[in-house]
């Protein structure tokens, strides 16, 4: 009888928090988000919409998983002075690549460590994408609240899952969507985010942490349901056009791929405590 040899344990892209990390995804994240139409339609429109939302007046940045470092360096050549927070090495190396002519300082921390890493308190918090990705996004939010000092502003961008659902019944998924299987898994090299987020979660969550929507946006609100992806440069611009003109209009934005938010802590606001067992609730 031949001897069987003990199968592989399954590879997970899962941290001790049960989140997802991006240690061995930087290749598939970086073409996969950001070289593609996907990703220059993304900071066209976080290029139009930034300036109209943040005061901008050169404070300092906290760029919580900052990733690739591309919103970093967006700031950086603004006049800020940017702390990028991110857990991957990888994508911190990568980062460290593309920021070496900014002032931008790299810490390799998870955004459970935002206290220890870089506690602020902080004027500007960006913070993109981040939140879908993590095993307790309430939680998160409630960490992010903390380190804004009273005035500050928190720009967050999750991804969003009524997007997802029509998306899915777009392309005839439509046992996955009746059994409101959207999330992915973090096992697999897909990159579905594990905990998609919807407008309503964010809205009651910004309140319990005592911060104030200030604006709302959508963020690739038409690309995603194109028959086709294929586009010649002059039909990219119209795309782009469009999504600037629609991407905070009512109902359009609510479509975005992602939502967009400018949160505010106001003036004034006392302290939370430190210890955030009491805002845990799970994803």
């Amino acid at each position: 009888m031949a001897a069987t040899t003990p199968s592989s344990p399954p590879v997970t892209y899962l941290s001790m928090h049960g989140d997802r990390h991006f240690d061995g995804l930087a290749d598939k994240f970086a073409a996969g988000l950001y070289g593609s139409v996907r990703g220059d339609i993304r900071l066209a429109v976080l290029d139009y919409l930034l300036p109209r939302h943040l005061e901008l007046s050169g404070q300092p940045v906290l760029d919580v998983g900052g990733g690739l470092g591309q919103m970093a360096r967006w700031f950086a050549l603004k006049g800020h002075e940017v702390t990028l927070l991110e857990p991957s090495a990888e994508m911190l190396a990568r980062a460290r690549e593309a920021l070496l002519d900014t002032r931008v300082t790299l810490v390799q921390a998870p955004l459970q460590a935002l206290s220890e890493q870089a506690p602020g308190p902080w004027p500007l918090i960006v913070c993109h994408a981040v939140l879908e990705w993590l095993a307790d996004p309430r939680d998160a939010l409630m960490r992010l609240a903390q380190a804004l000092v009273p005035g500050g502003q928190l720009s967050l961008m999750v991804f969003n899952r009524d997007a997802l659902r029509l998306s899915n019944v777009a392309k005839g998924n439509l046992d996955k969507v009746l059994e409101d299987r959207l999330a992915g898994t973090g096992k697999r090299q897909r990159l579905t985010p594990i905990s998609p987020l919807t407008h309503g979660q964010i809205e009651t969550w910004a309140s319990e942490a005592g911060l104030i929507i200030e604006a709302r946006a959508g963020v690739r609100v038409f690309h995603d349901y194109l028959t086709t992806r294929e586009l010649d440069p002059a039909g990219l611009d119209k795309l782009v056009e469009l999504e600037r003109r629609y991407c905070d209009a009512e109902p359009h934005w609510r479509l975005g791929r992602y939502l967009l938010y400018t949160l505010t802590r106001p003036a004034g606001a006392a302290d939370r405590p430190s210890s955030f067992s009491t805002f845990s609730s799970g994803a």
